[in-house]
C-alpha cells in the first residue's frame, strides 16, 4: 500500500475524493472508505483519478458499486485508467470528464 493516498474536499458543490497511487485488492480499503462516506453524505461525488497510476478490476468494480449508490463521476483518469475503462466497457456506463471541473458541472 506504499503510495496510495486519498483525500477529500467540497468543491464546485460535489465531494471531490482524490485518489493517488496503485489500486489492487491489497490497496482499495481507504479509497472504498472513502467513496462509501462520501455516497452517504452526497447526491453527487467526484473522482479525481488523476494520480491513479494502476488500477485493475477491483477498482473498477468499486467504481461500479459507487456509481449504482451515487451520482458517481471520474474526473482527469490517467492514460492507463482510461484504457481499462475503455477495453472493459465501463466507460460506457461511468461519466468521464477531463477535469474536476467538467465532472461536476455535467
Amino acid at each position: 500500500m506504499d503510495g496510495v493516498t486519498v483525500a477529500q474536499y467540497e468543491g464546485c458543490g460535489v465531494r471531490v475524493v482524490v485518489a493517488r497511487g496503485s489500486y489492487d485488492l491489497h490497496s482499495i480499503t481507504s479509497l472504498a472508505d472513502a467513496l462509501d462516506t462520501a455516497t452517504r453524505e452526497h447526491r453527487k461525488v467526484v473522482l479525481d483519478a488523476s494520480g491513479i497510476t494502476f488500477a485493475d478490476s477491483t477498482l473498477l468494480n468499486l467504481l461500479i458499486l459507487t456509481h449504482q449508490a451515487t451520482d458517481l463521476r471520474v474526473a482527469a483518469p490517467t492514460q492507463q485508467l482510461r484504457r481499462v475503462l475503455e477495453l472493459t466497457g465501463v466507460d460506457a456506463v461511468l461519466t468521464v470528464r477531463a477535469t474536476v471541473e467538467e465532472a461536476a458541472a455535467c
